[in-house]
């Protein structure tokens, strides 16, 4: 097959790796890690890039995405004549990890918690990330959400429960995930020490390519969401299915 691979700068070197493995031919291209700060802006700015890969002469098999729900912004994505394939995350916490089963054990009860990967490291300097869960509609709401759907004593008391528990879940932690293709380059000491100096405890999570892997390799089982031509991309907001395509 011939496919393009849109993703975040994040995975450069991961999906690299599982490109140059892949039987099939990969056309890559990277959105920058700094998109992410607007989930606005990263929409348009990866509907544009699907919108070329259409316009160009290259008839792709699929387009395939290397991001999550990533706080809404693949939410509405659509393709007018080539299939989109995404994988069923909630960001590229899961994709780091290398399924949202361990995404849920590891983060559930505190989706919020900042993590950390070479990839964040390497771009941009910044150590770490906050995780997009926490912001996105449907599992945790605003507090005007939960007042307009239960009313304003009922809402606050929700809010202020839920919002209050998951802070004493996240305590004062940072989360490193180490993916063997990148545990070389040491990033991992170099967040220790950052997580040090700011006084907070370091948790080193096991990371995985393999659904990168499947992405490339094209094994889009359940894993993955596979977008027809003329569907959009909408939220679930779940643990299991995620991402819907209508």
């Amino acid at each position: 097959m011939l496919l393009k691979l849109i993703a975040c700068e994040v995975l450069t070197r991961e999906v690299c790796r599982y490109v140059a493995e892949s039987p099939h031919t990969v056309d890559l291209e990277f959105t920058p890690k700094g998109a992410h700060d607007d989930s606005h802006q990263l929409r348009a700015l990866i509907q544009s890039r699907i919108d070329e890969a259409e316009a160009s002469p290259r008839q792709y098999d699929a387009i395939l995405l290397g991001y999550g729900l990533c706080g809404n912004a693949t939410v509405n994505l659509r393709a007018h004549q080539t299939r989109l394939v995404i994988p069923r995350a909630h960001d590229c916490c899961t994709l780091f990890l290398g399924s949202r089963q361990k995404f849920q054990q590891h983060f559930a009860d505190a989706p919020s918690t900042p993590f950390s990967a070479t990839g964040y490291m390497e771009r941009d300097g910044a150590y770490r990330r906050e995780s997009s869960l926490s912001g996105t509609s449907g599992l945790y709401a605003t507090l005007e959400e939960y007042i307009a759907q239960y009313g304003e004593e009922n809402g606050r008391y929700i809010f202020e429960t839920l919002h209050g528990s998951i802070q004493a879940a996240e305590g004062n932690r940072v989360v490193f995930i180490d993916t063997p293709e990148t545990r070389h380059l040491n990033y991992l000491e170099r967040c220790r020490l950052r997580a040090q100096q700011e006084g907070k405890e370091l948790v080193v999570l096991e990371g995985s390519g393999r659904l990168l892997r499947k992405l490339v390799f094209g094994e889009w089982d359940e894993e993955f969401l596979i977008v027809q031509p003329g569907q959009r991309i909408t939220g679930v907001y779940d643990w299991d299915e995620v991402l819907r395509a209508e």
